[in-house]
């Protein structure tokens, strides 16, 4: 049995925390910067709770790959705003399965692409486009009875700022960087894997503040913990927390 650095013991069957709080609202949510671990980290958190995951950012990509191909100016906010608005937007709560349909054609893998990554922020500044994202991502936690994981960067401060669990999962620009170019592959370059990570966080933290936890938020510095040891540790402060 391990031990979290919250002292409490996780058993090491992935199947332990299944039926948590069965029942009663579970809503864990998970902030933090480019590359600290968090989506990988939320995806495995919910599979083993038996929740719903909700990857927010990938809406916020799904918005700028939309705007990028159907010609919207990504400098109009009012353009952005009534993109955001008008997208026939789907996308998957379960953490089995990642699926974003926009206007039905799956563009899963689309998003993730460099070219998104670079202009995405000018989506995530557009104050309206971001009201409309945060309303379409109230619905879905709702739609999933109140039992989820949703990560992002304003999830425990503006999404969900009354969730049973709020965290905010941190590591060095060291480690970011790192982790992001593992998981692309080794095929951005260094000053690449940079714009991606440190420029972007730093525009978005024009517009929410995703680096210092609020009141009532546990940080989580994931530096020199590899996944599991983080999947362990937040599913630790989610039992401590909630219960």
């Amino acid at each position: 049995m391990n031990t979290t650095s919250t002292g409490t013991p996780i058993p090491a069957d992935t199947d332990a925390h299944a039926g948590f709080r069965i029942g009663k609202p579970l809503v864990v949510a998970i902030d933090g910067p480019s590359g600290s671990g968090k989506s990988s980290v939320s995806r495995e958190v919910a599979r083993r709770l038996r929740a719903a995951y909700l990857d927010t950012g990938a809406m916020y990509r799904a918005v700028t790959l939309h705007c990028m191909t159907t010609g919207v100016d990504l400098t109009d906010s009012p353009a952005v705003e009534s993109a955001a608005r008008s997208i026939d937007l789907e996308i998957s709560t379960s953490p089995d399965q990642e699926s974003v349909l926009v206007a039905g054609i799956d563009v899963t893998a689309a998003i993730r692409e460099p070219g998104v990554s670079s202009a995405v922020s000018a989506v995530a500044t557009t104050m309206g486009a971001r009201a409309e994202l945060i309303r379409r991502q109230r619905a879905l936690i709702a739609g999933a009875s109140h039992r989820i994981v949703a990560e992002g960067r304003d999830i425990t401060t503006v999404v969900a700022p009354d969730a049973q669990v709020r965290i905010l999962l941190t590591a060095t620009e060291e480690a970011r960087l790192r982790r992001r170019g593992d998981q692309l592959g080794g095929t951005q370059s260094e000053a690449q894997l940079k714009r991606q990570v440190t420029e972007r966080d730093a525009k978005d933290s024009t517009v929410v503040d995703f680096q210092q936890a609020a009141d009532g938020v546990v940080t989580l510095d994931s530096s020199e913990l590899d996944l599991e040891q983080t999947v362990t540790a937040v599913l630790g402060i989610v039992l401590a927390v909630a219960n």
